[in-house]
């Protein structure tokens, strides 16, 4: 019998960014999680103490992603007009960059020995993170390519977009299989479900969509899930359950299995964010989970399920 009731209380508030708070990457532990901002800021935050965080690089641009290579030690930093960073966080150092673009870099995922990068010309890249080189372009439309979705289950990654398609490209040579005409509006958030059966994805147009995978990516459900732009998707660490945020302020959980809404986080009820709410990162630390918001603060709930 799953949960319907959710005791929610904001724990702490990190505020040592200067400009919106676009990402969030976990880091080597549970209570570790690192940040990026339009402040060019890449800062390591420890939920065990309250202080300031600890700034890891300070790039000349915004920050828009992350990637944590959780192996290698190393964090991909992607910002607005200058290409990629590689961070060696330990030593707080940067050991190489790349320009791939004039253009914004939304999404960075990686599998194996590739980096997988959407960027906002509509650019789907595939640097080879040995040799540090670009492996393979993939331009299937001029509108952003907006969020990355990996699974490793099908050997598949979905891409989202701003043309309003989600396109699935297989893992092994990133051949185009499939397009979906998904949305009314760009495809802001993509999130594969745990067991890997389900893509789950939000838009511009408000809606929150769940496809079948294992039936050629029907579509099973629809929800009108927020007021505004759904800007990321994420699933808790025991799977049963997801969050989603959104432009329009707020924080929503929501049973996995039924799609049943289960708490709504924002201002007036738990002391939310004031502005809109553009990544979570939902931690294996206690169940907590951080939220990056334009308003330059990250806060941290406890989600006591009863």
């Amino acid at each position: 019998m799953q949960s319907s009731k959710i005791q929610v209380t904001k724990l702490h508030a990190f505020t040592g960014h200067r400009d919106c708070v676009y990402t969030l990457q976990p880091a080597d532990d549970p209570h570790l999680f690192f940040s990026g901002a339009g402040d060019g800021m890449v800062v390591l935050w420890n939920l065990k103490e309250k202080g300031d965080g600890e700034l890891i690089a300070q790039l000349a641009n915004s920050v828009y992603s992350l990637h944590h290579l959780m192996n290698e030690k190393l964090l991909v930093a992607g910002q607005n007009y200058s290409g990629i960073h590689l961070i060696d966080y330990q030593n707080k150092k940067e050991i190489a960059s790349m320009q791939l673009t004039s253009s914004a870099i939304f999404d960075i995922q990686s599998f194996a020995n590739d980096l997988i990068i959407a960027t906002g010309d509509g650019m789907i890249t595939i640097v080879d993170l040995e040799k540090w080189v670009v492996k393979k372009r993939i331009a299937p439309t001029e509108k952003s390519a907006r969020a990355i979705a990996l699974n490793k289950v099908s050997g598949e990654i979905a891409v989202g977009f701003s043309d309003n398609i989600i396109r699935v490209f297989g893992l092994s040579d990133y051949h185009l299989k499939q397009e979906i005409n998904a949305h009314e509006n760009s495809v802001f958030a993509l999130s594969y479900s745990p067991d890997g059966k389900f893509l789950f994805s939000g838009s511009r147009d408000a809606r929150l969509k769940v496809w079948d995978v294992l039936s050629n990516y029907n579509l099973t459900e629809e929800v009108v899930a927020h007021m505004y732009t759904i800007n990321h998707i994420v699933f808790s660490p025991d799977g049963k359950n997801f969050a989603t945020c959104s432009m329009d302020k707020s924080i929503k959980i929501w049973n996995l299995e039924d799609l049943k809404l289960l708490k709504v986080i924002d201002k007036g009820r738990h002391a939310g964010h004031g502005t809109s709410v553009n990544k979570l990162l939902w931690t294996l630390f206690n169940n907590q989970l951080a939220s990056a918001s334009d308003d330059r603060s990250i806060s941290v709930w406890d989600l006591l399920f009863l």
